[in-house]
């Protein structure tokens, strides 16, 4: 059985709302031995009620063994952020324990555990020497750190002077050369360009696998999540909603597991809207005749569109994207004509998608004088369940979301 490389027993974290809070790790500790003693907080507000209370987590339990990759997802304010500084030292838990096995590196935001006014060289041999790292050993490892961050110009000049990307390049290198057992990386990755984003993880992979160091990864995006972690935990609402299987846990991020709406009114719902001021809002939209969001691949999926339209232009388009659970379009379809009461059924033929679990997005759009397209609304519509006929289970990270026709035997020559 493997050991535990970090553990966290009914571990919660609260603030005060409407305060700045006390933001270091002494008084993180006061008001911790206070709480023990049965004491008042001294740190606290004059004032304050419970009412005044944020809770940021909430009894968070689970345990990680040595060399596994863990993904960290969740909605903003989900708790992401919170849980790293708590397992990295940067502050304290209000209650529970956190046990660590090892010694922790971490990103947790550009230029963080950096000293603007010394060069990119001392800061490497700073945060050796904080994780107890002897100078003969920073010395090395500090060549490839350099190598790797593509900071050989720079690596004397002050941080402060360094641009976000060379930032994040440098932390990277940093936390993946030095010596410790875990390493936790918060978003880091967003902030580089492609190709540096793909070198960092190479190298995640590289060290979990050959290294066995456990590493913890927060990120929105679901395609780096699958390619990287073994294990996926989902935050929600400062609680752990599931730790296990990556894509179980991407369909749960992605609502996606238990989603059986019928219909949506987006009255109250968020939408990103591109166009402004808004001339045509999407209010409504629901399936036709259905019972539930299961649909055969060779059966017509019908939806039935509401909207407010605010130009006198009875012309309009929709678009229906479909996207898979990867956050990625895997297709859409277009309808343009004219609409006189603002409402509309359309029946769409989805044969070629493989069974699985889907979004319809729906974009309306019209037409301005230049004959530029005008996206006036776009939202994230139902979700549709595509179940083969023939009951095969299709492996979708495997084989992909789209089934292409069976291949003729003999070449066809167009005459």
């Amino acid at each position: 059985m493997n050991e535990y490389a970090l553990k966290l027993e009914n571990v919660s974290k609260k603030y005060f709302i409407g305060t700045i809070g006390w933001g270091t790790l002494k008084k993180d500790f006061q008001s911790f031995i206070a709480k023990k003693r049965g004491l008042e907080d001294p740190n606290a507000p004059i004032g304050y009620t419970k009412e005044d209370e944020y809770c940021a987590l909430k009894n968070v339990s689970f345990e990680v063994k040595k060399g596994e990759v863990i993904g960290i997802i969740g909605s903003n304010g989900a708790g992401k952020s919170t849980l790293l500084k708590l397992i990295s030292g940067i502050t304290m838990p209000t209650s529970g324990k956190i046990y660590l096995n090892g010694k922790v590196t971490s990103i947790l935001e550009v230029g963080a555990g950096f000293n603007g006014e010394l060069s990119g060289r001392e800061n490497i041999y700073i945060n050796g020497s904080i994780l107890g790292m002897k100078k003969e050993q920073i010395d090395k490892v500090v060549d490839d750190i350099i190598e790797f961050a593509e900071l050989e110009q720079f690596i004397d000049t002050p941080v402060k002077r360094y641009s976000s990307g060379m930032y994040i390049r440098l932390g990277f290198s940093v936390a993946v050369h030095l010596l410790s057992d875990i390493v936790i990386i918060d978003e880091a990755l967003a902030v580089g360009d492609a190709n540096f984003q793909s070198i960092a993880l190479n190298k995640l992979k590289a060290i979990a696998k050959k290294e066995n160091r456990t590493i913890l990864y927060v990120s929105h995006n679901m395609a780096t999540i699958k390619e990287l972690c073994n294990k996926c935990i989902v935050l929600d609402k400062g609680e752990v909603k599931y730790f296990g299987h990556v894509d179980k846990a991407i369909e749960l991020y992605r609502g996606k597991s238990d989603n059986n709406q019928l219909e949506k009114d987006f009255k109250d719902i968020d939408r990103n809207l591109w166009i402004t001021p808004k001339k045509t809002i999407l209010k409504k939209i629901s399936f036709i005749n259905k019972d539930n969001n299961i649909f055969l691949q060779d059966e017509p999926v019908g939806i039935h569109l509401e909207w407010e339209n605010k130009t006198k232009n009875k012309e309009i388009g929709i678009r229906a994207i479909i996207i898979n659970y990867n956050q990625e379009s895997v297709g859409s379809s277009v309808y343009y004509g004219k609409v006189s009461n603002n409402k509309i059924d359309l029946y769409y033929n989805f044969n070629n998608l493989i069974s699985g679990s889907y979004y319809i997005a729906i974009a309306l759009f019209q037409y301005d004088k230049d004959n530029n397209e005008q996206i006036n609304d776009l939202a994230l519509g139902l979700n549709i369940n595509i179940k083969d006929k023939d009951n095969l289970n299709w492996d979708i990270p495997r084989w992909g979301c789209i089934l292409f026709p069976e291949p003729n035997k003999k070449h066809k020559t167009s005459k």
